[in-house]
């Protein structure tokens, strides 16, 4: 497949160990213990067993509750990946490589689709990240007390919590490499681009979240039961709609920001800011109110996601432990390997941000009464 190793891809591939002309070719397979180094066997097992758990309770949860909400998201996410991220790995064979070239490299993993571009992990961590944010918002009834959009914006916030702690860490490890001169990916947060912490990890899951809740949610929790057409359909069109949402929700940034770096990093920043204080406002006073009123409505609790919630969480602690060393004898950026390195203190917080949002839904009380986790939202905000 060397006619699709575009030049800036076969480069990236170089730096992170491997030859783009010898990659594989649909799907192919290697020893997990002769991978760069031990952190992406364990990364990828903690991915994709999440998300084949994650899979198994949308389906269980769909046969013993008819409700499908789950499983949507779950292949809405799925969905939304193969949209994206194909155009992404070979823009010449989508016609655009005269104004998208090679956004990044993935290292190769375990199991690796379309000639190493895609590892099974990437396309595992769509559906986990979605349904672990998108779980929390609900158990705490965001969607059911302030409404769709409410509730999509705590989904971003949460999503990008989760996702950060593992977006910062990743270069290092070698997990994938970023192309430093794309103009899209500028400017850097650390190691990172910052489009991909406002875009990738806060604004499309918001968008995700958004139409699943829209086309399937709400529509559930009023007690609409779907056929298996119908949820097909509303899941190609989640998937394809969300990425509409995708390219939308940053417009501010790509049109203010046009012909500088530091104003369209501005706008970016100033989005995710915005973003962030509506979540933190909201999901704090709906924790509040759960605590003094256990009868509000809210989502069944849900012990897959909080339990697997830490898994990942504890995981990914022991990986950024044991790149401490490495991380702290880093010069101009750059360990002594030549890697670069995310920021331990956005990734601090965003630990922080994330275990105070699993707790949050372990601190609330019980249900009070069968009724109360489906009543109608008389509470709720208006979609």
């Amino acid at each position: 497949m060397s006619d699709l190793c575009a030049p800036t891809f076969a480069e990236l591939a170089v730096r992170l160990g491997f030859s783009c002309d010898e990659a594989g070719g649909l799907i192919e397979f290697r020893n997990p213990a002769a991978l760069e180094n031990w952190t992406l066997p364990v990364l990828e097992a903690t991915i994709v067993l999440g998300s084949i758990l994650a899979l198994v309770h949308a389906i269980v949860r769909l046969r013993r509750h008819r409700d499908p909400t789950n499983l949507v998201l779950w292949f809405g996410a799925t969905a939304y990946l193969f949209v994206i991220e194909p155009p992404l790995y070979f823009p010449a064979a989508f016609g655009i490589e005269e104004h998208v070239d090679t956004m990044f490299a993935h290292n190769v993993f375990t199991v690796d689709f379309l000639w190493g571009r895609l590892p099974l992990y990437i396309v595992a961590i769509y559906p986990l990240m979605a349904t672990l944010a998108f779980e929390i918002v609900r158990m705490l009834g965001v969607f059911r007390r302030y409404g769709v959009l409410a509730g999509a914006v705590c989904v971003g916030f949460v999503h990008h919590a989760f996702y950060e702690i593992f977006d910062h860490i990743g270069p290092q490890l070698r997990w994938w490499e970023w192309s430093l001169d794309n103009p899209i990916n500028q400017p850097f947060f650390a190691a990172v681009p910052l489009p991909s912490v406002v875009v990738f990890a806060a604004l499309w899951p918001m968008s995700l979240a958004l139409c699943v809740q829209f086309f399937v949610g709400r529509q559930v929790d009023a007690g609409v039961e779907f056929t298996g057409l119908q949820l097909v359909r509303r899941t190609v069109v989640i998937g394809l709609l969300a990425s509409v949402g995708t390219f939308v929700l940053p417009l501010p940034a790509t049109v203010i920001g046009v012909g500088s770096d530091t104003v369209r990093g501005i706008v970016y920043a100033a989005e995710l800011v915005v973003l962030a204080v509506v979540a933190v406002v909201l999901l704090c006073r709906r924790w509040s109110e759960l605590r003094a009123n256990a009868s509000s409505p809210r989502g069944d609790r849900n012990g897959f996601v909080q339990c697997y919630a830490v898994v990942y969480l504890v995981v990914m602690g022991v990986l950024w432990v044991t790149a401490l060393p490495f991380y702290f004898g880093a010069e101009d950026g750059v360990t002594g390997k030549g890697d670069p390195i995310g920021s331990l203190w956005y990734t601090i917080a965003c630990f922080g941000i994330a275990i105070a949002s699993v707790l949050a839904t372990v601190t609330i009380p019980p249900i009070a009464g069968p009724s109360a986790a489906v009543a109608p939202a008389e509470e709720s905000a208006p979609a």
